[in-house]
């Protein structure tokens, strides 16, 4: 796993870089990778498998091996479900995004 999560790494890394199209489409989904990530690492630091981590959500192992591919735009309930079975919290939050001329022509 740690191999093609790094050759991955590499890719996404490269493909940043090298195509503006790609990084826009990525930045705008970014908060769902984030999300997948961080249950693909919670998952594998509990020694859990799919088929495991869909057993304790009441789910199939396909459910989350489609979420894990980005395959689907997951529910609130579908991540509720998912912090219970990792036993984790969920932190959801807004930032502000900085624009300067908002502050300074504010409409």
């Amino acid at each position: 796993m740690k191999k093609r999560y790094d050759d991955f790494e590499r890719f996404l890394k490269k493909q940043l870089k090298r195509d503006p199209e790609f990084k826009a489409e990525y930045k705008r989904l970014e908060p769902v990778y984030s999300l997948i990530e961080n249950e693909i690492r919670l998952r594998l630091s509990k020694k859990m498998t799919q088929k495991e981590l869909a057993k304790e959500m009441n789910t199939s192992q396909s459910a989350i091996s489609r979420f894990e591919a980005g395959n689907i735009m997951p529910s609130m309930r579908f991540i509720n479900k998912l912090a219970r079975a990792l036993d984790a919290e969920i932190e959801i939050k807004f930032k502000q995004r900085y624009n300067v001329a908002k502050e300074v022509y504010p409409q």
